[in-house]
This record gives structure tokens, C-alpha cells and sequence, in this order.
């Protein structure tokens, strides 16, 4: 497969379809995390919270634009995806938008919430054992199936360039607003998975402030990036396992790979009882409800797991609120 790797340029591109389609999800200074990493008054730390998203999480900008540049390919076709619950919104969100079917394989343990928001934008489901598929390989089996017997064009959740270049205009809105403020940044801070969400934020991130390291922070048992970095090439992890549902990728995509190997020099691990602190941090500062995957950065800061040296802000990722209330209760409590 030849791979396409996402340019800045492509990114500036993708700026277009997202500002026909929605407003900037906010970037929050947190004066509480401030506090808790003992910064001065020079320093400043931000969230960018991507549950602000119609979807409730960043992939709807990924999905906006693969739908966007895919338009003459798509055609009458439906489109079918597969995903652990977030993309699936947001590509039904595009489809939506762009009068298409779309057609998604689901893990049947996904939260309701986020079968909830992609049967409301009118998107098809298909479910899938995800504890089993490791062995069975359901999910690739269901999605290719659908792609033959309807005619279908298969979007990837993670591993492409357009899904790249759309994530990646959430970066050009951070710079657009540290500049905006006089700021500089020495840190971002995000989840790494398959690694789209990444990607495109490192592409932009790079091109806007050159001199900020760019870190990665992943579940101790969904670690892929942080050992193939260690490596030096891909490496996959048969059986994922973390209450990140959204952080569960077997491994790093190709279109990502050559993006986060040049640009990212450090992944962090933590175990889930550090992104369950994170998630009740969260609500009682902020009142934030988050999904586990759209903590992990933040527990990255409060567990001081990065060298915070220098001296511009710092911006740590929020990439999605989709968690059933049941579950959220149950891993806050008692913290």
C-alpha cells in the first residue's frame, strides 16, 4: 500500500470544511492545573476540549474531511467504517451532512452513549465481539464484507491522510488562539492510538511553534506507540487492554507512523487508576465529564509523568466525552 503522508499544506486545506460545518471547540485555561503543577504567573496551561463536537469528540473533524475529498469516489456508494464508538459518530455525522449511507462495525461492549449518537445521525450498525476478535478477526471480516456485498467505500478511523489533515485543523485553532493571547507553547500533550488524532495536531503543532515538544500518552496495556518508538518500527499488540475503549488500536497506522517517528520524541504509559483520577479531577475542577480516552493527557500532568521544564504554556489534549453515566460513577467513585 503506498502511503500519502499528511502535509501541513493539507491540513491548511482541510480548514475550509471544517468552518462549513462547525465552530472551534474550546481551548480552556486551567488556572486548577496551573495550581497543581506550580506554575508561575508566566505559564499558563490549556485544554482543548473536543467534547464541544456535535459528536461529543474529535473525530468528527477526521471524518468531515475524508468525507469532503472523497465526494466523487463516494457517489451513490454507501461508506462503511469501522470503530470503537467515536469515529463511528462521526463519520455518520459526515454522512449525515453529505446525504450518504454509512454503514459501521461496532464492538457489541461499546457505551450506549456512543451507539446512541451514531443511530441519531442515522448511520447502519453492526456489532462485533472485540474480546474475541484478536483470535476470530471479526471486525476486519465484517467491514470487508460490507465494503463487497454493498458496494461500499471504507473509511479508516485513523490511518489516513485526509482523516490526518482534518484532525490536524484542532491544532491550527490552538495556535490561532496562543497567538492570539501573545503566548508561546513549550508542551503539547495528547493521546496517542492508531495515531490520527495525533498526527495532525504534531503536523500543525510543528509548523506553528517549532521549539514545543510534542508527547504522547497511551494505557500501560495499549502501549504500541511508546514500544515502537523504543523499537524504532511498528509494533502491535494483540490484545489491547484498558478502560480507554477509544485507545485500543492493535497498532500504530502507516499514514501516522512516519508523522509521530520524526516528530514526537516521548509516549508515557499510565495505568487506568491514573486516568480514573483524572476523570473525577476533571469534574470536580471543571465539570467535565469525560470518557476515560479524553482524560489519559491530562492524568499525564497530574501524575507528573512530563518534564514540564521551559518556558512557554502548556496544552493537554481532551479528545472525548462519550462515557455512559452508569460507568462514570463507577470508575470516579471513591478516588
Amino acid at each position: 500500500m503506498s502511503v500519502r503522508v499528511a502535509t501541513i499544506d493539507d491540513v491548511r486545506q482541510a480548514v475550509d470544511v471544517m468552518s462549513q460545518h462547525l465552530s472551534p471547540p474550546p481551548l480552556i485555561r486551567s488556572y486548577a492545573l496551573e495550581h497543581a503543577l506550580g506554575f508561575d504567573e508566566s505559564r499558563r496551561v490549556w485544554l482543548k476540549d473536543y467534547g464541544w463536537t456535535p459528536v461529543g469528540s474529535f473525530k468528527l473533524f477526521g471524518a468531515l474531511n475524508w468525507t469532503a475529498q472523497n465526494l466523487e469516489r463516494i457517489g451513490d456508494r454507501p461508506i462503511a467504517a469501522h470503530s470503537s464508538g467515536n469515529f463511528a459518530s462521526g463519520i455518520s455525522f459526515a454522512g449525515m451532512r453529505y446525504s450518504k449511507r454509512v454503514i459501521i462495525v461496532m464492538p457489541e461492549s461499546a457505551p450506549k452513549v456512543k451507539f446512541e449518537r451514531t443511530r441519531s445521525f442515522g448511520a447502519e450498525i453492526r456489532t462485533y465481539n472485540i474480546l474475541t476478535d484478536p483470535q476470530t478477526g471479526e471486525r476486519d471480516r465484517l467491514t470487508r464484507e460490507i465494503s463487497e456485498q454493498e458496494n461500499a467505500l471504507q473509511a479508516s478511523p485513523y490511518d489516513d491522510a485526509d482523516v490526518i489533515s482534518g484532525n490536524g485543523v484542532g491544532g491550527l485553532q490552538i495556535i490561532e488562539e496562543l497567538q492570539r493571547h501573545g503566548r508561546t507553547l513549550s508542551h503539547f500533550i495528547c493521546q496517542v492510538s492508531g495515531g490520527g488524532l495525533m498526527a495532525g495536531h504534531a503536523v500543525a503543532i510543528a509548523d506553528g511553534f517549532p521549539q514545543a515538544r510534542i508527547i504522547g500518552v497511551e494505557p500501560t496495556g495499549a502501549d504500541d506507540f511508546r514500544q515502537s518508538l523504543a523499537k524504532g518500527e511498528r509494533v502491535r499488540i494483540e490484545k489491547p487492554d484498558s478502560i480507554c475503549d477509544g485507545l485500543l488500536s492493535y497498532d500504530v497506522g502507516e499514514h501516522n507512523w512516519p508523522i509521530l517517528r520524526s516528530l514526537l520524541t516521548e509516549s508515557v504509559a499510565l495505568p487506568d487508576l491514573a486516568t480514573r483520577e483524572a476523570m473525577k479531577w476533571l469534574y470536580d475542577q471543571h465539570g467535565m465529564r469525560t470518557e476515560p480516552s479524553g482524560a489519559i493527557a491530562t492524568a499525564a500532568l497530574l501524575q507528573e509523568k512530563v518534564d514540564l521544564s521551559g518556558d512557554g504554556d502548556v496544552v493537554a489534549v481532551v479528545s472525548g466525552r462519550n462515557v455512559d453515566e452508569e460507568r462514570f460513577r463507577e470508575w470516579t467513585r471513591n478516588l
